[in-house]
C-alpha cells in the first residue's frame, strides 16, 4: 500500500514539472504568475518550519523549540550571520530545555 502511494507522489510529482516545463513563455512573463512564483517556496519553507516546531506526533505542541525559533526570527531581524542564527538557536533551546 505504501508503495502505491510512493509512486503516484512521484508520477504526480514528475506530471507537474512537465506540465510547469510545458507552459509557453507568455504565461510565464505574466507579473501575477512571477510574483506567485517567487512567493510560493517561502510559504512552503515557512509551513515546513511550523510543522517542524509545533507538531509532536498528532498534536500541537509548544516547548523549547519556540524558544530556540524566537531566537532565530530576532537574529535574523538583527541581521545576525547565519551561522549565528543557527549556533544561537540551537543553545537557546538546549538551554530552556536544561531549565
Amino acid at each position: 500500500m505504501i508503495w502505491t502511494a510512493v509512486i503516484l507522489a512521484g508520477v504526480g510529482c514528475y506530471l507537474l514539472k512537465l506540465a510547469g516545463l510545458s507552459l509557453p513563455e507568455r504565461v510565464l512573463a505574466h507579473p501575477v504568475v512571477e510574483r506567485v512564483a517567487d512567493l510560493i517556496p517561502v510559504a512552503l519553507l515557512g509551513a515546513l518550519v511550523a510543522v517542524q516546531v509545533w507538531s509532536s506526533g498528532a498534536s500541537l505542541t509548544v516547548d523549547a523549540r519556540t524558544g530556540g525559533l524566537a531566537f532565530a526570527l530576532v537574529a535574523l531581524l538583527l541581521r545576525a550571520p547565519f551561522l549565528v542564527v543557527v549556533l544561537g538557536a540551537a543553545l537557546t533551546a538546549a538551554l530552556i530545555r536544561l531549565v
